[in-house]
Order: C-alpha cells, then sequence, then structure tokens
C-alpha cells in the first residue's frame, strides 16, 4: 500500500478554479462521495464562506449547496474529471486535499504502483501531473486512539463509509452515531491523523520526489 501526493493543474475550466484563483492559501476540501458523475464535497471555505457561497449558488451547473457552519459549505457538483480519475483507478482520497486557481493537491492512498500509473495516465488526459511524493504505508496496530473515536471509525468502516461507492452518506452516519455531521468529521479526521501519524512514526519509507517520470512505480 502507498500514499502519494499528486500536484495537479488543472486545464478544464472548473467553478473552484474561478473561486479560489486570487485567494492567497490553498482551500481544503474533504470529499464525500462520487456518483453519476457528480461529486459531493466540504469546502472549507474559511472567511470566503460567504461569497463563495453566493456565486456557487448563482452557478447555473451546481447542483447544491448548502451551509455548515460559519467556515464551511457542502456542495454538489459536476465532476470536472480529477476525482473520477482517482476513484475509478482504485485511489482513495485522504483529507487535506487542496485547490488553489488551477492548482490541485491530492493525498492518495493506494494498493498498487499500477493503479497510481493509470491514475496519473488519466489525469494527464486533462492536466499536468507532477508526483510530488511517494511513501510505502505501513500502519501499526498500536495507535492511540481515544475509546470514541475507535467507535466512529469503527462503525465507519462496518457500515461502509470508506467502501467505494460508499455504502452510507456521512449524513445518515452521523445519525445513527446520534451526532452532528461537524462532529463525526472532527472525530474521523483526528483518528485517521492518529492512524498516519503511527505509520509515519513506524512504516513509511520515502521513495522519491521529482516528476512522475523519474519515479519508478513498475515495480513492486
Amino acid at each position: 500500500m502507498f500514499i502519494a501526493t499528486v500536484h495537479f493543474t488543472q486545464h478544464r475550466e472548473c467553478i473552484l478554479r474561478r473561486l479560489t484563483a486570487d485567494v492567497d492559501t490553498p482551500i481544503p476540501i474533504e470529499i464525500e462521495e462520487i456518483q453519476n458523475g457528480f461529486v459531493t464535497f466540504v469546502l472549507r471555505a474559511g472567511p470566503h464562506a460567504d461569497s463563495f457561497q453566493s456565486e456557487l449558488e448563482a452557478a447555473d451547473h451546481v447542483d447544491h449547496v448548502k451551509r455548515l457552519d460559519e467556515d464551511n459549505l457542502l456542495v454538489t457538483k459536476p465532476s470536472c474529471g480529477a476525482y473520477s480519475a482517482i476513484y475509478q483507478n482504485h485511489g482513495t482520497l485522504r483529507r487535506s486535499n487542496t485547490v488553489s486557481g488551477r492548482q490541485r493537491e491530492y493525498n492518495v492512498l493506494v494498493f498498487r504502483r499500477e493503479d497510481l500509473k493509470n491514475i496519473i495516465d488519466d489525469l494527464g488526459t486533462f492536466g499536468t501531473v507532477t508526483l510530488g511524493k511517494l511513501e510505502e504505508f505501513r500502519a501499526t496496530a498500536d495507535s492511540s486512539l481515544t475509546e470514541r473515536q475507535r467507535e466512529v471509525v469503527t462503525e465507519a468502516l462496518s457500515r461502509g463509509y470508506y467502501d467505494w461507492p460508499r455504502e452510507i452518506t456521512n449524513e445518515k452516519l452521523a445519525e445513527e452515531l446520534e451526532i452532528s455531521r461537524a462532529t463525526l468529521h472532527e472525530h474521523l479526521r483526528k483518528a485517521e491523523r492518529t492512524l498516519l501519524s503511527s505509520a509515519l512514526a513506524d512504516g513509511y519509507r520515502q521513495t522519491g520526489r521529482g516528476e512522475f517520470e523519474r519515479i519508478d512505480i513498475g515495480r513492486g
């Protein structure tokens, strides 16, 4: 299993490209669901939430916009292609993916190097791709999750939240756990951070940086 940081320059027109073109810092995005060509995601808009919401609501092709709280928007819109390229090739997006104008940064978990190669090949048909980092991922059993984090993650796994396509939405999962969607995301985010930090301390092996062609992803 590998985790890769993929830098992508989007050549297609996209509303997120327009929204974030003049923003000083990259905007985090957390993917909720991809289905029938539409992607649902949480846009961590922060101080730009009001202006982003107005523009998204005014866009004809945006299917749905919901204000989750002061800083965050839940958005459903047609995919511009990148997310489909990742998931259709058996990749999984980790949290802390970002958008800044044309520039995207995706943290992708894949089981095989071949899957990563296919993702990059597909992305390359409508953008410019650079592999920033490729590391081997070995999760460890000794991860200090809190009891509540372990409960939430276990329920998410058992109910198919991490499957593709997802068998349960975050909204339904939060309802069944009797917590808010924001609390659900907070538990999952902290649990994922703990698990990944544990893996970094006891199992990551960096294999290289630079252009994709310079990384030998054909072996192993």
